[in-house]
């Protein structure tokens, strides 16, 4: 038997470019949401800007929230779901679990295009609040999950203190928000700090350790 007819067959150029037009459309679609925000982002921009037809566009996003679910997922939320499913084999210390938090969020999504949906959620989410739902459960939900997790895990170990950890984790979040804003947002708004956004994220690392540490002192 000639072993080549069990090999497969290279796909096809179409076969390819049809495989990669849903992350076309997603790359399009964020463009176009964080520059001219949802409401005013029409599907048949996207489709223009993605090369294809606007049905097209439809084979594969029902509607434009479905796209823009899609979006948030692509960008934000395979990364939250991946960082929880590589918290469960973590054997590091829960203060470099928390760097690494850090790092990743600003790897992922506070140094990468993805960042602007921040903006959007808070300038248009009075008009859709759908759009909150849905990033309520693929952001904010997941990314309350894994802090949670990591505050636990440090205080079950004896490396960090003992904290109301539903309070605790929005005031590790807070500054993170607050960064990304800084970037978003026009100079005369909101004028961009100085320092390096990695030296900051350093920093409020740093302070959040120092702030969970044990107290040793005797009374």
């Amino acid at each position: 038997m000639n072993t080549l007819q069990d090999l497969p067959c290279p796909p096809s150029r179409r076969t390819r470019r049809k495989q990669a037009r849903p992350g076309e459309l997603l790359d399009a679609a964020l463009a176009l949401f964080v520059e001219k925000g949802f409401a005013a982002t029409r599907v048949e921009e996207v489709a223009t800007r993605a090369g294809v037809s606007k049905g097209t566009l439809f084979l594969y996003f029902p509607s434009k929230q479905a796209l823009f679910k899609a979006v948030v997922r692509e960008n934000v939320g395979r990364h939250l779901d991946q960082a929880l499913a590589d918290l469960a084999s973590y054997t590091g210390s829960s203060a470099d679990l928390l760097r690494e938090f850090l790092r990743r969020w600003w790897t992922h999504y506070g140094n990468t295009p993805a960042a602007g949906l921040c903006k959007l959620i808070v300038v248009e989410v009075a008009h859709f609040p759908e759009l909150a739902r849905d990033y309520q459960e693929q952001v904010v939900l997941p990314s309350h999950e894994l802090l949670r997790r990591v505050l636990e895990r440090g205080i079950a170990s004896g490396e960090f203190r003992r904290v109301d950890v539903a309070q605790t984790v929005p005031l590790i979040i807070a500054p993170l928000l607050q960064l990304v804003l800084w970037r978003q947002w026009p100079a005369d708004c909101m004028p961009a700090p100085t320092s390096d956004p990695q030296a900051l994220l350093a920093q409020h690392a740093d302070l959040l350790l120092h702030g969970l540490r044990p107290d040793t002192a005797t009374p």
